[in-house]
């Protein structure tokens, strides 16, 4: 007899996988405060603990989404079916020897950046304001200033679909604008190795306050958002600029829908001004998009992803094609 998944997820949750948490809440885990409930949910503290997860879901067929701090993420007010599994300060040590960084997937970037600051080491500077996790990070190959946080890696260490502790070289990982050969891989990323130049610490540290002082005067600081909403491409951005610009001179600041806002201080931020749903967020992503392609015949594509109820990733503008799925859309509450 084929047992439900009430039960596989009791019987994971009694092996070792780390601290485990049912029914809990996944707008605690977004920085957009949006989400309804995981049916389990995991924060292991060590590789061998992920292991565990990763190869127990999928030994079942069990929904796994991987998160860390939530930052890029929109999670469905359905909540999950499954599994999440967060790696994060349980998981954030941090070694330096002479250029190189080791570090584990869950270490909070601006503090990694700190470090790397006061060893001397350069190239993290535009790292500085992004508040994720190494792991999210090197899986968009993300940062700031049109750079990306793959520059500077060696290797990516993984845990496979099989369960198997892999090291993957940067070459390994093809990091291009925004993204890697580890999204939809399943792979999940446990550890990172960086590469660093030497620099001068008080420049560095300058830098550093001068990237945090810009963006605490552009942008959205004290209401719940994802950060940057839309991606920038090179064409767009040397045709008609970058996605904020963009939405701000179609007269689209301030565009609200339910409680959730595009921000007055930049249009490429999405807030959540208190109880703002998934399905608000969305559509205002499909009427944004529509909006741009009507004006100047260029798609916005997102940078956030959308988590669906199955455990499903797409980019936040293909769920918000598909508005009408009571699947991904489910009613307000």
């Amino acid at each position: 007899m084929i047992k439900a998944l009430t039960q596989y997820l009791d019987d994971l949750a009694a092996l070792d996988v780390g601290d485990v948490s049912f029914t809990e809440s996944l707008a605690n885990h977004s920085s957009w405060q949006i989400g309804g409930v995981a049916d389990l949910f995991v924060e292991p503290a060590t590789v061998a603990q992920v292991a565990t997860v990763v190869t127990y879901t999928q030994q079942f067929s069990i929904p796994l989404v991987v998160i860390g701090q939530g930052t890029n993420l929109l999670f469905a007010d359905a909540g999950l079916r499954g599994v999440v599994m967060k790696i994060g300060a349980k998981m954030a040590s941090v070694e330096i020897s002479g250029n190189n960084i080791q570090a584990s997937a869950g270490i909070w970037v601006p503090q990694l950046a700190q470090l790397a600051q006061r060893a001397g080491l350069a190239g993290l500077e535009h790292c500085i304001g992004i508040p994720g996790t190494i792991g999210g990070l090197v899986l968009m190959n993300g940062g700031s200033q049109r750079k990306g946080i793959g520059e500077n890696i060696v290797t990516v260490t993984v845990v496979t679909t099989a369960g198997e502790v892999q090291r993957l070289s940067c070459k390994e990982c093809h990091f291009g604008y925004r993204r890697s050969a580890l999204q939809g891989s399943g792979a999940v990323i446990v550890g990172v190795e960086l590469s660093c130049p030497n620099g001068e610490k008080r420049q560095i540290r300058r830098e550093m306050i001068t990237d945090l002082k810009t963006r605490r005067g552009k942008f959205p600081r004290k209401l719940p958002n994802c950060g940057s909403v839309f991606l920038s491409t090179a064409a767009m951005h040397a045709s008609v600029g970058p996605p904020g610009k963009i939405i701000e001179e179609a007269g689209m600041k301030g565009l609200r829908i339910g409680a959730a806002e595009v921000s007055t201080m930049h249009a490429n931020f999405i807030v959540n001004l208190g109880g703002a749903k998934a399905l608000d967020v969305l559509q205002i992503i499909r009427q944004v998009r529509q909006e741009i392609h009507n004006r100047i015949q260029f798609e916005l594509d997102c940078e956030v992803r959308y988590v669906g109820v199955t455990g499903d990733i797409v980019p936040a503008h293909i769920a918000a094609d598909g508005l009408r799925s009571e699947e991904l859309l489910p009613p307000h509450s």
